[in-house]
């Protein structure tokens, strides 16, 4: 009898469990602190719920692109406060910390993937 092989998830997918975290936590972000400027709003909600679905979609199916794609809604996080004109406020600090977390933990999960000491 052959033993069955069983599928464990990857290692990596606990950064992915902390990204999804920070997602939730920018999606409520606006009730929270009670963003004023709409735009600061919007733009939690929307890049909270994009940081969701990347996250879910990389602990059941991993792929480099999401990570990418979560770098890059990091540092979008960083400059929306002064693209969107909302600097100076709550939503400016929840944005840029947010960032700096999403951003870290995607390149923290791309380099523990790519470095073999941890293969």
């Amino acid at each position: 009898m052959i033993p069955r092989q069983t599928t464990w998830p990857r290692r990596e997918a606990a950064l992915d469990l902390y990204t999804l975290a920070c997602g939730v936590f920018l999606l409520i972000a606006p009730w929270l602190f009670g963003f004023v400027r709409p735009l600061g709003r919007l733009d939690a909600e929307i890049v909270g719920l994009a940081v969701i679905v990347l996250s879910i979609a990389a602990i059941f199916v991993f792929a480099e692109w999401e990570e990418w794609l979560k770098v890059l809604l990091g540092v979008w996080l960083i400059a929306a406060p002064w693209a969107l004109g909302f600097a100076h406020t709550s939503a400016m600090h929840v944005s840029i910390a947010c960032g700096l977390i999403v951003t870290f933990l995607a390149l923290l999960e791309l380099w523990v993937v790519h470095d073999d000491r941890f293969a």
